[in-house]
């Protein structure tokens, strides 16, 4: 019987690979894809900077690596 492995249960901080890079992509500035991953403390960091566009910079860097990034039998990420 096969049974899905999922990083979920080795690490805290997982995500669905196609959620994480659409949000990433679209609204790394705001760190809603930190949120989505579960570290709330790095989405409020992002929040509170998102008027330098600094963080707009890094989470479009951050969509495209997470975009090659392998993913578990279930679709998620580690983040």
């Amino acid at each position: 019987m096969n049974v899905p492995v999922s990083y979920a249960a080795m690490y805290p901080h997982t995500c669905n690979k196609a959620l994480y890079v659409a949000m990433a992509l679209l609204f790394g500035g705001l760190g809603i894809h930190k949120f989505c991953a579960g570290r709330v403390w790095m989405g409020i960091l992002y929040l509170l900077f998102s008027w330098t566009f600094i963080p707009t910079v890094v989470g479009i860097i951050e969509g495209i690596l997470a975009a090659f990034k392998t993913t578990d039998s279930l679709g998620a990420i580690v983040v």
